[in-house]
């Protein structure tokens, strides 16, 4: 074995760049909680970079010479990811208007892929945080895709906020798990 940490996401070399992202996320969260005004617009362009940035990350590590385990979720990842930062930067009428459900999507696509992970992960000591993470990135992706967005746009604004807060802190957490332990 090259690695002594096996997990469902694998190891990286590349895991400060899911560190960052993490924190970036946070940070773009806090901001579009102090300015729910202008936030809603430039969260969407910012939104949109970030998947694009995401994305390469996600193809990066799944593409590499010493792919981790669970590679093909890091390519779909990535594949997703990209898809949404290029049409929510590409137009820009577009993502302000269809915003919500693609960080839904988002949400749900993390969320459904923290539950497997928790679940091949359940000899591990905190396995059961992945569960927890899974369960709330699925009620809060569920919840922004059922809101009605033109009736209750403060919720929409409220959710998205929380959930880009939660979900850097979730890529935080994950990057800590895919830092190599031992000689590669």
């Amino acid at each position: 074995m090259k690695t002594s940490n096996l997990n469902f996401w694998g190891t990286s070399r590349y895991w400060w760049a899911v560190l960052v992202i993490g924190i970036l996320i946070v940070l773009c969260g806090f901001a579009f909680m102090f300015w729910p005004i202008i936030g809603s617009i430039v969260a969407s362009q910012i939104f949109g970079w970030l998947c694009v940035l995401a994305g390469v990350v996600a193809l990066c590590v799944s593409a590499g010479r010493n792919r981790p385990r669970g590679w093909g979720w890091w390519l779909v990842g990535g594949i997703i990811n990209m898809f949404v930062g290029f049409m929510l930067v590409g137009n820009f009428l577009l993502s302000t208007a269809v915003f919500p459900m693609f960080v839904a999507i988002v949400f749900l696509f993390w969320g459904i892929s923290a539950v497997f992970s928790s679940v091949s992960m359940t000899g591990r000591k905190y396995w059961w945080l992945y569960l927890i993470n899974g369960i709330l990135l699925i009620i809060i992706g569920g919840m922004l895709m059922c809101s009605n967005i033109m009736k209750q746009m403060e919720m929409v604004d409220i959710l998205t906020a929380i959930a880009f807060v939660y979900w850097g802190f979730c890529l935080s957490m994950l990057s800590a798990d895919l830092k190599p332990v031992g000689n590669k």
